[in-house]
């Protein structure tokens, strides 16, 4: 249930509402909504209304939530919810591009890429340093060494960066060196690495898992925000469908209605979903058109030369067009999206 106080409650009168609601089984959340508190409250114990909150002073109403996950839930915060990395906002107006490699290779891979990613327009720097394959004799990621080379390009460009975990015990290792904790979509619902990244406050990008419906989706994002952690985007990467034309089927329907069951912003990767860098244009149009608030792109100056996802890699000339292409759709639904240097016009490759 959610206890929405009134406009003009005082700090004590919330504090003690969070008490009576500790007293009684739950576990108070609270959420700072537009000019008042709302605080929600999650837990087992069995409720019956009216529960007596109602009279207490500066309460204004108590709601009961309907949907399994209650936190995440537009219910419990009507207006959309902003992430901030730094003085990048995502789920504003402006649309959030993050580009890089799949994986981190070398330092000069990586210092090459993100400056032309940066010269184009992106705000972060996406690369792996742990990098879960199908395969255990594919290339794994450069580890500790790859998160190093991140921590340098931040320093030297000013990019943000997001790069994946991928088990409890390095949680604290990436938190280190990144701006964003990615979970990985066969991480979804590993919950107990969800209770870690939860617990260090930092944005969290959580992809889809690969078969998961959207509760399931939204039920492993309601594990980080039980931590007390608010700053989780969503990732719609694709699902395994009948498909076999590509990798995954980007599910373009899943955007706005995970937009209106949360107040969560929504991103989409459409190279992940694909597996070809020839859809990643049309199908990063098509998201931001259906309301996606930013873009995950996966771009290598050398793609044929990649150790990972070549194929769904864009050159950089590419991903350069594949900004400008967006301006029209972004400014048709009212956004915008920031563009740099067209590197096609201006021999950045």
């Amino acid at each position: 249930m959610i206890v929405v106080m009134q406009t003009a409650a005082e700090k004590e009168q919330v504090e003690g509402v969070e008490t009576k609601l500790a007293g009684m089984g739950f576990a108070p959340h609270r959420i700072q909504g537009t000019g008042r508190v709302v605080i929600g409250a999650v837990g087992e114990s069995k409720i019956v209304f009216p529960t007596g909150l109602e009279v207490l002073p500066g309460v204004e109403k108590v709601v009961p939530i309907s949907a399994p996950y209650k936190l995440v839930s537009r219910e419990v915060k009507e207006n959309g919810s902003i992430v901030k990395i730094g003085d990048i906002r995502i789920g504003g107006d402006e649309i959030v591009v993050m580009a890089g490699p799949c994986a981190v290779e070398s330092e000069e891979q990586l210092m090459t890429i993100a400056g032309l990613v940066k010269a184009a327009g992106a705000q972060v720097l996406r690369g792996g340093a742990y990098k879960p394959r199908s395969s255990p004799y594919s290339f794994q990621g450069l580890e500790l060494d790859g998160l190093k080379m991140l921590n340098r390009a931040r320093e030297e460009t000013g990019l943000k960066i997001v790069t994946e975990v991928l088990n409890p015990q390095e949680v604290e290792l990436v938190a280190d060196y990144t701006d964003v904790i990615q979970i990985g979509a066969r991480n979804m619902q590993n919950f107990s690495l969800l209770r870690e990244v939860g617990r260090t406050g930092m944005p969290v990008m959580l992809k889809r898992g690969l078969a998961a419906t959207l509760e399931e989706w939204l039920m492993a994002a309601e594990y980080i925000l039980a931590e007390d952690n608010f700053q989780v985007i969503l990732c719609e990467r694709g699902i395994r469908t009948f498909e076999t034309s590509t990798r995954s089927t980007l599910d373009i329907s899943a955007i706005p209605q995970a937009k209106s069951m949360t107040h969560l912003p929504v991103i989409a990767d459409p190279c992940h979903s694909s597996g070809t860098w020839r859809l990643a244009s049309p199908l990063s149009r098509a998201a931001i058109a259906a309301g996606a608030d930013g873009l995950l792109i996966e771009v290598h100056h050398q793609p044929s030369e990649a150790l990972c996802d070549g194929p769904q890699s864009l050159a950089p000339e590419k991903f350069s067009r594949l900004l400008f292409s967006l301006q029209p759709v972004a400014e048709a639904v009212g956004r915008r999206v920031c563009t740099g240097e067209d590197l096609s016009m201006t021999g950045g490759v």
